[in-house]
């Protein structure tokens, strides 16, 4: 075992402190990170608040890892020491199901997905997450960070990238379609990159006009406020997807309302509270509500090399480990531009 620093949630709702964790052996196919930068994501502060549910104490969030590979099990063929890697949302699934086969293992069967942090690995033990110095991580749970990506920059694709990235390859985001992103924050801005750069014509729909000029220099071709109710008569029937990243109670069919026949809705942010909805928004114009989660590891690697083809990863503020609980309460006053990532040496 290998002791390492890290920032944890002794108790739901308590402020992260500072404190060691045991890191497993590594195995035969396990890889040992050197964790250089780690993303904070809004799910990060609702599993830390139990928002979604009872969780596991005492907590390491992060599942947005970028890091370089220190040391590497006998078994391992996919990376070498010195190799620059991530590590998201998972670290195992079953690997026998049909969704692990076809490469989508964020949706396994056999037991789930396990996540990086708040669950239990195949020996029962609990998952640690990336605010640490450290990670052992089984070499086909491990991605590779192109060298046209900063580690800084790349780390919240592990999670923002691939969350948007899979929903808009999966319902062909592209040229001309109609895109519209709800919600301008750490998803959201990477979901206004990555359809800009497959082609399709980007609209935000923001509370406010607060964020208009970046949303533009990002990629956006218009940006409207939702707290207008004009923009809801302008643009009624107007898009192929709406994907929305807002973690807060939406008016569900005022947002159907703006999609065209066969427009699909999909959720990649996760509100606390269930939410109620008229059928008839969805009956009429056969449109879809739907969700998506992260995506698949292939996935989650071709995402990195789109990125860095691209020549771009996410807008970050770097900030120092002791900076995290100052951090959590700015993202929920969304109080970021747009994702705050640690510098994992101040741990």
């Amino acid at each position: 075992m290998t002791t390492v620093a890290a920032y944890a949630v002794p108790a739901p709702k308590a402020p992260l402190e500072r404190t060691t964790i045991e890191r497993r052996p590594v195995g035969d196919s396990d890889v040992l990170i050197d964790i250089k930068f780690a993303g904070i994501c809004h799910s990060d502060i609702h599993q830390a608040r139990e928002g979604w549910g009872e969780a596991m104490f005492p907590m390491v969030p992060g599942h947005e890892i970028a890091g370089v590979v220190t040391e590497v099990g006998p078994g391992v063929t996919k990376f070498a020491v010195g190799d620059r890697v991530g590590v998201g949302c998972m670290v195992d699934s079953c690997r026998e199901c049909d969704n692990c086969k076809a490469g989508q293992e964020q949706y396994c069967t056999g037991g789930g997905m396990v996540g990086t942090y708040n669950a239990l690995d195949k020996n029962g033990e609990p998952t640690y997450g990336g605010y640490a110095r450290a990670i052992v991580v089984d070499e086909n749970y491990v991605v590779r960070i192109p060298d046209g990506l900063a580690l800084d920059v790349a780390a919240p694709l592990l999670c923002a990238g691939i969350t948007t990235y899979s929903p808009l390859k999966h319902w062909n985001a592209g040229p001309g379609k109609k895109v519209a992103v709800l919600g301008m924050g750490g998803l959201g801005h990477m979901a206004v990159k990555i359809a800009h750069a497959l082609g399709a014509e980007v609209t935000v729909l923001s509370q406010s006009l607060r964020k208009k000029d970046d949303g533009l220099k990002l990629g956006a071709d218009h940006y409207y406020a939702t707290s207008d109710p004009k923009t809801f008569e302008e643009l009624a029937g107007s898009f192929d997807l709406i994907l929305s990243t807002v973690s807060a109670p939406l008016d569900f069919g005022a947002f159907l309302s703006l999609l065209r026949t066969d427009g699909a809705l999909v959720n990649v942010g996760a509100p606390e509270e269930p939410i109620s909805l008229n059928l008839f928004s969805v009956i009429n114009n056969r449109k879809t509500l739907a969700g998506s989660m992260i995506g698949g590891i292939a996935e989650t690697q071709e995402m990195l090399d789109f990125c860095a083809a691209h020549g771009f990863g996410a807008e970050i503020e770097l900030i120092a480990a002791e900076e995290i609980n100052e951090a959590y309460e700015r993202v929920l006053n969304s109080d970021v531009r747009y994702r705050f990532v640690i510098d994992t040496a101040t741990i």
